[in-house]
């Protein structure tokens, strides 16, 4: 966004030479706008894509596009989506007000819960909103026979895992990785994978997401 003040400031120099963006361009940078705010949004409050589509009766399928810019959202779909966050349908469209400074401290007794649909795992964020911040981080508690379920795991982005106590059990594509205290594992979310805790104990990790943009 702050290419418009080096644009101002060249029409300033020479007006006759400056020209108004197309139609197109403009409709592009606001489909961009909805779909950054969107995902910003839907971060903080801390809702999956399933939530959203239960909270706000928009497919999940429709919000993801919405939120890479794929696909133009219709007045009644910006209505639903502004009612269930929360937020004025024209919240999606206004330019943005000059971020806070990206520094977030997180006290240990105030860490925020994090939603996750897996049953034994416990999130406890440590890491600012996506508004600010491309990542997103969390001391994960993971409950004896906790897992990831049947189906593989895959999305954009990259993770980072570091056990710090307990044993977890990680498998990436036709890999397997038993991870212990100490162990950390980086990989990209692309990779097919699976986790799960096959011990008779609980296990702690830090868990980082680094966002695709």
């Amino acid at each position: 966004m702050e290419i418009l003040l080096a644009a101002k400031a060249t029409r300033k120099k020479s007006t006759e030479l400056a020209r108004p963006n197309s139609a197109s361009e403009q409709v592009e940078e606001i489909v961009s706008r909805v779909g950054e705010k969107l995902m910003r949004l839907r971060s903080e409050q801390k809702l999956s894509l399933q939530q959203l589509a239960a909270k706000s009766d928009v497919s999940g399928p429709a919000i993801h596009k919405i939120e890479r810019s794929g696909m133009v959202p219709t007045i009644t779909t910006l209505l639903k989506l502004s009612n269930a966050l929360g937020v004025p349908v024209n919240y999606f469209t206004e330019e943005d007000e000059a971020l806070p400074e990206p520094v977030h401290f997180t006290k240990g007794s105030e860490r925020g819960t994090v939603f996750t649909p897996h049953k034994g795992l416990d999130l406890e964020g440590i890491t600012g909103p996506y508004r600010q911040f491309r990542s997103a981080a969390a001391v994960a508690h993971m409950k004896p026979g906790a897992n990831s379920g049947r189906k593989r795991l895959k999305h954009p982005g990259e993770e980072l895992v570091h056990v710090t106590s307990g044993e977890v059990y990680f498998q990436l594509g036709g890999k397997e990785y038993s991870l212990k205290a100490g162990d950390s594992l980086h990989f990209s979310g692309e990779i097919p994978h699976q986790w799960a805790n096959t011990t008779d104990k609980p296990a702690e990790l830090i868990w980082v997401v680094l966002r695709d943009e």
